[in-house]
Parts: C-alpha cells; sequence; structure tokens
C-alpha cells in the first residue's frame, strides 16, 4: 500500500503562509500594483471570479497580445508576486515548524511527513525547504529515507550555502531530461507548479501561475514529468492520497484524482475546514436553485475514507484523538 500526500496553501496557512485571498490583499498594498490604476482595477475585477491568479492570467495574455505595450504591467506584476514569496520565505526560515513541544517524536510534523511514499505540493513556498529536508530524514523515518530529493532539479553552486539543510536559500534549475528519476532511497519532494526558488537555466523564473496553468506545464520538460509522476503514484494499487490545504480549484489536478478514485479505487483523507463536504462546497452551482452534482462530488463519496476539519495546530498539538483518527490513514 502506497501512501502519497498531496499539499495546498492551507498546509502552509499553519505558519501564517497566505491564502489566494490573502494574497490579493497583500498585492493590493504593494508599491508595484498601488501605484498602476489599471492593475488595481484589474485585481478588482477577478476577485469575484479567481482573484490574483485571473488577473494574472489577465496580464499575460495581454503580454502575448502585444508584449511591447504590456511587458511594463507584467513586470510590475510578477516583481510583486515575487515580493510575496520572498517575504512569506523569510519568515518560514526562522519560524519553528512543531507548534508545542513534543515528549514524542511519533507525534512531531516531521515524523508525520516521514511516512509518505512521495510528497507533492502545489505551493511554491519553500516551507519544507526550510523546515523539514534535512539530513535527519534517516533517523526521523526509522532507516526508510537517507535523505529527501527534488527529482529532475540540481541546485547551483553556492560555496556558501552547500550544506543540505539550505536548500531554501539555493537556486535550482532543472535536470535534463535523460536524468529525470527517483532515487528509492530518498523521499521525492515533487513541486507540481514550480518553486519560488526555481529557474530556467536561461535565467527565468518557474513558476506556474495564472488561469492556464496546464499550458505552463506541458512547456516544462520536468513540470510535465511531475504531472505523468503524480497520476503514475495515484493508479499505484491501493494507493492513498491524503490532502492538505488544496481547495480543489485545478481542474488539471482534479482530473487525476477522480480518475483515480473511479478507475483504480485510490481512497482518499482530507484536511480541510470544510471536512468531507469541501467537494460540495467548490461546486460551481452550490447554494443556487438548481443544483448540478460534480464528478467530484462523486469521487468524494466513492474514495474517502476520512477527513478532518482541525488546524495542524489542533492535531499535532494536544488533541490525541484527532490525531489518532488522522493516522488510521496509514493502517491497512
Amino acid at each position: 500500500m502506497s501512501h502519497i500526500l498531496l499539499l495546498g496553501a492551507g498546509f502552509s496557512r499553519n505558519w501564517g503562509g497566505w491564502l489566494a485571498s490573502e494574497a490579493f490583499e497583500y498585492l493590493l498594498g504593494h508599491p508595484e500594483i498601488s501605484c498602476s490604476r489599471q492593475l488595481l482595477d484589474l485585481l478588482w475585477r477577478n476577485l469575484p471570479t479567481g482573484g490574483f491568479e485571473n488577473a494574472l492570467a489577465e496580464v499575460q495574455a495581454d503580454y502575448k497580445r502585444d508584449s511591447v505595450a504590456n511587458k511594463k504591467h507584467l513586470d510590475a506584476f510578477q516583481r510583486a508576486v515575487t515580493d510575496m514569496f520572498d517575504d512569506m520565505n523569510k519568515c518560514f526560515d526562522v519560524t519553528g515548524f512543531e507548534f508545542e513541544f513534543q515528549r514524542f517524536q511519533e507525534r512531531t510534523v516531521r515524523t508525520f511527513l516521514s511516512r509518505f511514499d512521495a510528497i507533492f505540493t502545489l505551493n511554491q513556498d519553500l516551507l519544507i525547504e526550510h523546515q523539514y529536508i534535512d539530513p535527519d530524514l534517516s533517523l526521523l523515518s526509522n532507516g526508510r529515507w537517507n535523505g529527501s530529493e527534488l527529482p529532475g532539479m540540481r541546485p547551483l553552486k553556492n560555496s556558501d550555502v552547500e550544506n543540505l539543510s539550505y536548500w531554501g536559500r539555493r537556486k535550482w534549475v532543472p535536470e535534463e531530461s535523460s536524468r529525470f528519476q527517483v532515487n528509492d532511497r530518498l523521499q521525492p519532494y515533487f513541486k507540481l507548479h514550480g518553486s519560488s526558488n526555481w529557474q530556467e537555466k536561461e535565467g527565468d523564473s518557474m513558476l506556474i501561475m495564472g488561469g492556464n496553468k496546464v499550458s505552463g506545464i506541458v512547456q516544462s520538460p520536468v513540470l510535465s514529468w511531475y504531472q505523468e509522476k503524480f497520476e503514475e503514484y495515484l493508479f499505484q494499487a491501493d494507493a492513498r492520497l491524503m490532502v492538505i490545504g488544496y481547495g480543489f480549484r485545478d481542474e488539471h489536478i482534479n482530473k487525476v484524482v477522480i480518475r483515480a478514485v473511479k478507475n483504480s479505487n485510490l481512497k482518499m483523507f482530507i484536511i480541510a475546514p470544510e471536512g468531507g463536504n469541501l467537494a460540495r462546497t467548490v461546486n460551481p452551482t452550490h447554494g443556487a436553485a438548481i443544483r448540478a452534482r460534480t464528478d467530484l462530488e462523486d469521487a468524494f463519496q466513492l474514495g474517502l475514507i476520512g477527513a478532518s476539519r482541525r488546524s495542524l495546530r489542533e492535531i499535532f498539538g494536544n488533541d490525541t484523538v484527532e490525531f489518532n483518527k488522522v493516522n488510521r490513514f496509514f493502517e491497512a
């Protein structure tokens, strides 16, 4: 039985990371945005239908249509987004990962993460790099893992940050496609939408954002491979997927999950404020006079084996009842 973890923005939120709605509010006050009436209007116009990512998608589309006229707006928006991640990552570098002192190692967040066969994330922040990836993973996993890896990526040389524990302070670039592989002794960490410290070999940022993420993924060999690995892991026999903090709003991710549930008997456990009701709340017709059931709701009903509405601070704090419920996920 394989155990796979999928993380969304709600995971980092437990340590102060911003959700999409909070990112919108950050960008409103950023100098690159606040000094441009056009970008401000764009953000407000997209608030009801997709927030800052839809606004970014419009700027990207305008740039493709007329790069000369719209380069200034695209550069300003991207600089603001980069600064947003920089502000979060600086805090993640010094924050504490465990919510309170634990006498028992098995109750720590790090030990919990080490139990997964693979970690996939839609987040582009560096919380995991700063707080989880370190040489002690062998101890946390009782010798199962020798360490962690970002498959298909390699760090740029920097004599000041050669130590593994500084993954979050280094720049990373893709390997050649022929070198894409997963090491059996290293826990794989797949960042499906790129990362705030990744760049193409030409120096361009590797951040998949905006309204058409699939187009950006297709253009990147390593991210296309990541998407294939995500599907491969979910379609393994007796696979179980734990989802923490993902709101199921990326259609290309949802389609893989739905197919795996329906065609390969994938089982899921959700940690989110909405719990098992999450699929219903993200239904576009939720609350409408005429409500249409979605494939995602069907997948939840067929594949969900449990859920928790409580925060990670509660689960890994003193809430032993909920902690035990969450850990049933790993039981056969």
